[in-house]
């Protein structure tokens, strides 16, 4: 057999990532629902629709700042209006003077009503006398206080806010599965919802695992590593709008393990540990949660996956109340590659949010690349916006495996299992990374 036969029927050997991920996110259920006071609904997403209880605007207003009157008497087809004339410069030689009858204020509650010739001063947001169907913009007019003349005629219905114009009662403001964002905050309070329905945001423990393991703060020297898995994972979870928990280390002792998570499990909703999921002497992680005990298979399963970097994942469950747990290998680029493809998944899929994957783009190839045989690579990269449309990406130096790559990138180029070699000027798929820049 020749070298590229051996890598092919490795490769044979391993399960298709979109499989595996099938697998493992069909195995996962949203959180159940609560309800919640809106000021703590952001963030989360909707568990159900939410329909307007009441209109916005609620109640007919001006939407500017000036004179509130009937179209007729300032068009001049109405009998009340007197002409003078108008200072030098005015547009059509003249300008209508009303007789200012009142103020109006965003705290106006009393109902009024126009009479031909009249008008009344208005703020944003004061309620309109009735009759009244235009707002005259204060610099149109000469700021009068008992008798205003209108240099300009607005169009019938400017500066009028209509009630229910904008979100009439009964409209669809936002469905079950929708993000809730601060604006969407004021689509609900304008329209009188106090409580809505949500998925609670997921509860993510983080572990590192690993003898090697020293926490950060110091240089790594030989048999010691810092751990700088834990806290990139730890960012990462709450950058998808988890709350997220850094354990810490744990070393690769199988009682201690077994206890650190049944301890987690308490307050976790899902477990994610780093490091220990291949095959060699020093895979505890592996080695503990895969385990035999009882005739039964170990709580988690690992699978080697057509994934590059980082071909070893765990998933399972532990403890009584069977939290899922996300096994992600040691190296700190395989780590957050395995983050992207499997862990936000699955967070997105506890939290109700749609769609749990990221968005991605077709884009123009700079350069050319190669790509390990039978395998699908998430590598490193820069997306830019053509003039004209579309996109352009950029591979960055160093590969997949590279963690001042992973900073630099606002995209993950993705190469099939099929894909040996992409050349310049090919189409590609890229994952679009939110580094909320």
């Amino acid at each position: 057999m020749t070298a590229t036969a051996d890598a092919e029927a490795a490769a044979n050997e391993l399960t298709p990532l979109a499989d595996y991920l099938g697998s493992v996110l069909r195995r996962l259920r949203a959180l159940p629902p609560l309800d919640l006071d809106l000021t703590q609904a952001h963030g989360n997403v909707l568990a159900e629709d939410v329909v307007a209880p009441h209109a916005f605007p609620a109640f007919d207003q001006a939407a500017v700042d000036g004179y509130a009157a009937r179209w007729e008497d300032i068009s001049g087809g109405g009998r009340g209006p007197s002409y003078v004339p108008a200072p030098s410069g005015t547009p059509g030689g003249r300008s209508i003077r009303l007789n200012v009858v009142g103020d109006l204020g965003a705290a106006s509650w009393r109902p009024v009503r126009l009479t031909p010739g009249s008008c009344f001063s208005v703020a944003a947001g004061a309620p309109l006398p009735v009759a009244a169907d235009v707002v005259v913009p204060v610099e149109w007019t000469d700021q009068g206080m008992a008798a205003v003349e209108i240099f300009r005629t607005p169009k019938r219905g400017y500066g009028v806010r209509r009630a229910g114009e904008e979100l009439p009662v009964g409209t669809l403001l936002a469905r079950a599965g929708t993000y809730v964002s601060p604006a969407l905050v004021a689509v609900f309070a304008a329209t009188g919802i106090g409580h809505v329905v949500v998925r609670p945001s997921p509860r993510v423990v983080i572990v590192a695992t690993g003898d090697e393991l020293v926490d950060v703060g110091r240089g790594s020297q030989p048999g010691q590593v810092v751990d700088a898995n834990s806290h990139a994972l730890t960012a990462a979870a709450a950058e998808v709008g988890a709350l997220a928990y850094r354990v810490g280390i744990c070393d690769d002792d199988p009682e201690g393990l077994r206890g650190l998570l049944e301890d987690q499990t308490l307050r976790a909703d899902l477990i994610i540990t780093t490091g220990g999921t291949g095959t060699g002497p020093g895979d505890m992680v592996r080695r503990i949660l895969s385990r035999r005990e009882g005739g039964r298979a170990g709580p988690v399963t690992f699978t080697d996956v057509a994934l590059y970097p980082g071909t070893a994942l765990g998933f399972g469950t532990v403890g009584a109340e069977e939290v899922p747990v996300v096994c992600l290998p040691g190296d700190p680029g395989a780590a957050l590659i395995g983050f992207e493809v499997l862990a936000r998944p699955a967070i997105q899929l506890l939290a109700g949010a749609e769609p749990v994957f990221r968005p991605s783009v077709r884009a123009h190839l700079l350069e050319t690349v190669s790509s390990p045989t039978g395998l699908r690579e998430f590598r490193p990269a820069h997306v830019a916006e053509r003039r004209g449309g579309g996109y352009t990406v950029q591979p960055l130096s160093g590969g997949p495996f590279t963690l001042s790559g992973l900073a630099e990138a606002n995209g993950l180029l993705v190469l099939g299992e099929r894909v040996t070699t992409a050349a310049a000027g090919s189409t590609v798929d890229v994952l679009l990374l939110d580094r909320r820049r």
